[in-house]
Parts: C-alpha cells; structure tokens; sequence
C-alpha cells in the first residue's frame, strides 16, 4: 500500500539521511573508535542510533540463549510506556521478528500508523510484523526498526530505534544506516572484547583469577606515590605439597583457588586493595589508605572466618610505610616476606613444642573434652561432627594427620582428611575406629599415651558423633 508522504515526514527523513552522510559515518566511526570499555561502546552506539536515523528512542540489545535485553536506552525515560524496554528480556519464540534477526540475521521494521499519520489497518501487510507493530501501538510509537549486531560471526545484539507520530517512518534508506551503525559498533565491541583478552591474559594468573605479580608491583608504586599509609601483606600456603602429594595437583589446585577467595573477601573489606598471585603458593595484599592494625584485624578474621580445606593454612605477614617510614615498592614486599616467614617459623615450633601428655588416663580425658566440644560446635550432620571430633582429638593427641572415611561395598572411600600442615615431617601413630559404615582415623604423636582408655574414649566420641547426629 503506498500513500504520498507528508512534508514533516520528508522532512525528517532529509535531515536524517543529511546526517547520515558519509560524513556522518566518519565522525560516528571516530566516536565508536574512542571507546575504550564495552559500557562505552553500547552508549555511543545507541546515541548514534537517535542521532543518525532521526529516531526518538533508541536502544543497544544483548541477545544471549536466544533472549534479548537491553544494555542501555537513550534519552533516559521515566515514561511509563517506555519504561519497558528497561527492564524486559524477551525470547526469540515470542517475537518472530527477532527470531528471523537471529536465526537469518534479517533486519525488521514495523509501522503502528501509515505515512499519512493515521492509525495503520488491520491485516496490512506493509505494517511489519504483528507483535512489533502492537508494541508501538501500546508505547505510542509510530515506527520502529531493529538491525543485527554480528560480532566474530554471530548475532551478538540488536540496534532497535523508534520515532513517534509527526517523525515519519522509517524507509529501506533508514534500515541500511542502521545497518551501518550496527557493523560499527559489532567492529568496535570485537575491539574492546580483544583488548581485555589481551589484558586479561597479560595481568590476571589463569588459575586463580587474581592479578599477577606485574600488576602487584605496579599497583604498590602507584600506591606508594599517592602519599597515603601503605600495607604489603604476603602470604603463603602451608600445606600445599602435602594435598599435592596425597590428593592429587587437582586438590592442590583447587586450594589455590581457595586462598585466592579468601584474599578476595579481605580485599572487598579493604576498598582499594589489590589482591594477587606471585606464583606457586605466594600471595600478597596491596593496601593503600588503610592503617596497619585495620589490616591486620581484617586479615585475621577473614582466614578465621573461611578455614581452607585439607588442614591447610595460610601463614601471613604484614608491613607497613607506618612503621618503615619511606621505601621502595621491592624493600616493602621483602619486609612483608620476612614477617609472613617469621609467623611460619612460630607456628611450626608451637606445634611442635606441645608435647602430649604421657599419662594415659589424664590423656583419655582430654581427648574427651576436647572431642565432646568439637562436637557440640560443630554444624549438623555426620561429617562435620565427626571432622570436628577428629581434628580436635589429633590436635590433643600431637598428631598430623586426620581422616573421616565411608565403607561401602567392602571398600573405603575417603570424606573428608585434614590435619596440621606444619606437623607434616613428624611421626605419628594411626587409630582406627569404626562405627557402623564410618571409620575415623585419629593422628597422635610417637609419644603421646595410647592405650586401651583412650581407645574407649575415641569409640565412644565417634559413636556420639554419629548417632546424635540421626
């Protein structure tokens, strides 16, 4: 169906397709080229959608999984009737213009009135598809068109525009300078998305997610120059070659991961730290504008707060330019390296300076104290009860090592293990106790009492362990 255009429409379709130029693409082609994050590309993209197409809204759309939704809309609105586009995700099974958008990569284009202003008839082929044109008519838009946003060869989002009563409707000319901007921004999001790949592999340690060492140092210079106090917390991962050794690189591995959680929890509660991985099992902390006893309070309760599995630990040390007054970025890592050592070296020698009492009798009952607590505080359940009785009867005993095993079908599966990391290298005797399908293995010290009394006390923890817990 063609009707005459009126002068508003022609009009406004000449000063769209005078900005639209050549010249219009090349500035909008230095604006998309300027952008240097993806935020700022899907803004610019969706100005350049008002300002080249002559529209009155216009929006940059994700589609992932075959739904759409909006990344930004300009102008902002708080009409309600285009409040919709800012909150709405929508599938491509309930909008057949944008499953041909996404499946064919077809550009639509839809008409709630015709050229001359009045309200389009029903059944009018020439109107787009239905459910668009219904759209407008519930936003009070007269036109609208959405083109394919390809980036690396699929359909990464949407250009939608629209114009309202008295701006005309969109023509073929409209829908290919939308098409344009469309390649523009895909050419400018494929840009951005490269370059923090780029950075990504360059500054961030791959198993961990954290920032390397390149960017710890970097962020320790810049903070030393701001003039604010600055902490260099190092840390280091006890236990690590012993859940390599018996559990494997991908238990090991796993732990790592732990540690870099737990280093980012302390960096949330300490805004403008930077957390990172040196390499192996060294981590460190860059703060800056926090005073040392702050950091040291955050760090103590973080590592309290999220234990790590397998009887690891994390020993940590902290400087300060507080105390060390003005240094190098290097002469502060080292000092923060000599203290996290220092703290390494204590707590091997207060493990390894508690001597169990030889006293089997004296020995049973701190094993049930000790165990029957543990109990008590643990979270519910078998396991965590029977971790929890496990850990503080090797602690008592001067063991190592602790393990909670399941019998099932004549074999033995390991639960859960843990123990003192720092006590890897000493020996320790193995006691065994079963209850029903349980078995836990209880470290003690080559010279801690042993005996049938602290047998029975083991037994019977394990069997209040268990059965409290049904």
């Amino acid at each position: 169906m063609t009707r005459r255009a009126t002068a508003g429409a022609r009009g406004g379709r000449r000063a769209a397709a005078a900005i639209g130029g050549a010249r219009g693409f090349a500035a909008a082609a230095h604006r998309l080229d300027r952008c240097r994050t993806l935020e700022e590309v899907v803004q610019t993209a969706a100005e350049l959608g008002l300002e080249l197409l002559g529209a009155r809204r216009a929006c940059m759309c994700r589609i992932e999984q075959d739904t759409c939704h909006v990344l930004v809309v300009e102008p902002p609105s708080t009409d309600q009737r285009h409040a919709w586009r800012l909150r709405t995700s929508y599938r491509a099974d309930e909008r057949p213009a944008l499953r041909r958008l996404i499946r064919d990569r077809e550009s639509w284009v839809a008409h709630a009135q015709d050229i001359t202003g009045q309200p389009i008839e029903p059944g009018d082929e020439g109107a787009g598809d239905p459910i668009e044109v219904a759209t407008l008519k519930d936003v009070g838009g007269s036109s609208s068109l959405g083109v394919p946003v390809v980036v690396n060869g699929t359909v990464w989002g949407q250009l939608f525009a629209m114009r309202e009563p008295g701006d005309g409707l969109f023509t073929v000319d409209d829908v290919a300078r939308a098409e344009v901007i469309g390649a523009l921004a895909a050419g400018a999001i494929a840009r951005v998305d490269l370059e923090a790949q780029i950075r990504h592999l360059v500054a961030d340690d791959p198993l961990t997610g954290l920032v390397n060492r390149r960017v710890a140092d970097a962020a320790a210079e810049a903070a030393l120059e701001s003039g604010e106090e600055v902490c260099i917390v190092m840390c280091d991962v006890d236990g690590l070659k012993r859940v390599n050794d018996r559990l494997g690189h991908e238990s090991g591995d796993d732990l790592l991961r732990t540690v870099a959680d737990v280093l980012r929890r302390a960096a949330d509660r300490l805004p403008g730290s930077t957390a990172a991985r040196l390499g192996g099992d060294e981590f460190c902390l860059v703060v800056v504008g926090h005073h040392r006893s702050e950091v040291s309070e955050v760090m103590a309760s973080t590592t309290a707060d999220f234990p790590l599995p397998h009887g690891a630990a994390i020993s940590y040390g902290l400087a300060s330019t507080a105390v060390s007054g003005e240094v190098s970025a290097r002469h502060l890592f080292r000092r923060a390296d000599i203290a996290q050592y220092r703290v390494k070296r204590a707590r091997a020698r207060a493990r390894k300076s508690a001597v169990p009492i030889a006293d089997p009798a004296v020995t049973a009952e701190r094993v049930v104290v000790a165990g029957a607590a543990s109990i008590t505080a643990a979270q519910s359940g078998i396991v965590p009860r029977l971790c929890a009785m496990a850990a503080a009867t090797t602690e008592t005993l001067g063991g190592s090592d602790w393990a909670v095993l399941m019998q099932r079908d004549g074999d033995e599966a390991a639960v859960a293990r843990g123990g003192s990391p720092a006590d890897t290298e000493r020996e320790q005797t193995v006691t065994r106790v079963a209850h029903g399908t349980w078995v836990v293995e209880v470290g003690a010290s080559a010279s801690a009492a042993t005996g049938q009394a602290v047998s029975t006390a083991l037994h019977a923890l394990v069997a209040v362990a268990v059965e409290g817990a049904s």
